[in-house]
């Protein structure tokens, strides 16, 4: 609290590190506050001297205390963090990308046939085999089991087949083994070629488990931008981005360049062109497309891509529907772009996509319920099947069992006459809504007559007789 002297009078303001917080303090509980460099001088001085102010606090538990809430804050922010699936990967395509660069120098070193560096190499010994084989990981796998091409015979052609997966190459590297030109290796440059080999298959088994990973984390964090641009090309522009919420915020113009910094500055110092796509090249859309119209193409794959990772970043639960669905519109403007197809409205066919994600929401409720009254439908089946059972049974009765039944049947029709007559003597008696219960009557006869078939139809009779000896009586009171 600062004090000033004005008039005999003192006046009391609050001194604030911060203007904006001083501006609310002033405004709600109408307080006079104040921030300027004196201010945060003086904040400074009792920060530097806090320790004398309180007479129970030493320097060094208020450096412990200081000490620990840096690294409270520090762990609360890394546990807390949103970014933290994102940042697996980025760390994965960063490594996936450095693999894939080691694993080609590594194979050039065992492949090079040029170089002075790597004379001592596999080539030098074998060099017809590099036109044979193409393949990084392959040629690594036949030079580890050749070792020597002088052993090479016609025994070991069968071996190479399982390696090569083809006989009529594995034929062809038995007959350039047997004329080869190579020179001869001594057996500890062998062993080295051999473990250099090894060292290359077990780079590359790896980095087949390692993009499994990475698809499978891609899934999990952005399933509708993978479906659309694909994982890798999706990794890199997350990791380019920093986090998917970077990217999510990118407009869809960045989102197009990303990755060519260099080339747009350079463009812009020089007055040049401006790239065209950046990362997005690496995508199936744009080596489909036309010279001339890759750039729209590139244009318009940003567009959905910013659409997708907006998605994938804010919705509550992940889908692919919706990048499916960016997916075909794309499809569709290629098309557009060769055959002149006119494609779908963006909102039309995100309206069907909404409804798609809607039914499959009520199909997962409806299918929940289900699961859970298992036991209750298991038990209905079982009543349903001992009544059937109840009701099979006497079909299977003796003659006398047949008697017995007719003669409860004989019963019942005496328990339906009676209801019938006392139904028929209360309807005599309402004088008012007499006609009412003859019709009533004749629905029930009509009913009755439905129900009962050929042994109905006496009872019905008597009922009707009985009735015009009632109406009889009526008549002449």
């Amino acid at each position: 609290m600062l004090s000033e002297k004005k008039a005999g009078q003192f006046k009391i303001s609050l001194g604030v590190s911060d203007p904006k917080i001083g501006c609310q303090i002033s405004e709600l509980p109408k307080i006079p506050c104040q921030s300027n460099e004196f201010d945060s001088e003086l904040l400074r001085g009792v920060r530097l001297h806090f320790d004398r102010f309180v007479s129970d606090l030493k320097s060094r538990d208020l450096e412990k205390a200081q000490l620990g809430l840096g690294h409270s804050y520090s762990r609360a922010k890394v546990k807390f963090n949103v970014n933290r699936a994102d940042n697996i990967v980025i760390q994965a395509i960063f490594l996936l990308d450095t693999l894939d660069k080691d694993i080609n120098s590594f194979s050039m070193r065992v492949s090079c046939c040029s170089s002075i560096v790597c004379r001592e190499w596999y080539s030098w010994h074998f060099p017809e085999l590099l036109k044979i084989i193409n393949d990084n990981y392959l040629y690594a796998k036949v030079a580890k089991f050749i070792e020597d091409k002088s052993k090479l015979s016609e025994d070991k052609i069968a071996a190479v087949t399982d390696i090569v997966r083809d006989e009529d190459k594995a034929k062809e590297i038995v007959e350039a083994a047997k004329a080869s030109m190579g020179q001869y290796l001594s057996p500890v440059d062998l062993i080295n070629v051999q473990q250099f080999a090894q060292r290359v298959m077990d780079l590359s088994k790896y980095r087949r488990k390692l993009y499994d990973y990475l698809v499978a984390k891609m899934n999990d964090i952005a399933l509708n931008l993978a479906s659309l641009i694909g994982e890798v090309v999706g990794a890199r522009l997350i990791s380019h981005a920093g986090s998917l919420t970077n990217l999510a915020k990118c407009p869809s113009s960045t989102l197009q360049i990303l990755g060519t910094e260099k080339a747009l500055f350079r463009a812009l110092k020089t007055r040049g062109h401006t790239p065209k796509y950046g990362l997005i090249f690496h995508s199936s859309f744009i080596g489909r497309a036309s010279a001339k119209n890759k750039g729209p193409i590139a244009r318009y794959l940003a567009n959905k891509c910013s659409i997708a990772s907006l998605i994938d970043c804010f919705s509550e639960r992940g889908t692919t529907t919706f990048g499916e669905k960016l997916r075909e519109q794309v499809e569709e403007r290629l098309d557009f772009y060769d055959k002149g197809v006119a494609p779908r409205k963006n909102i039309d066919v995100m309206k069907l996509a909404i409804e798609s994600v809607e039914n499959k929401d009520t199909a997962m409720e409806i299918e929940a319920p289900v699961e859970v009254s298992g036991k209750k439908a298991k038990k209905k089946h079982t009543a349903v099947v001992t009544d059937d059972m109840a009701v099979d049974k006497p079909t299977e009765t003796t003659n006398g069992d047949a008697l017995e039944d007719h003669k409860s049947e004989k019963k019942k029709r005496k328990k339906e006459k009676r209801k019938l007559d006392t139904e028929n003597d209360q309807a005599m008696d309402d004088g008012a809504n007499g006609v009412e219960s003859e019709q009533d009557g004749a629905v029930k006869k009509k009913k009755k007559k439905d129900k009962k078939g050929d042994n109905g139809e006496v009872l019905v009779a008597a009922i009707e007789t009985k009735k015009k000896k009632n109406k009889s009586k009526n008549r002449d009171t």
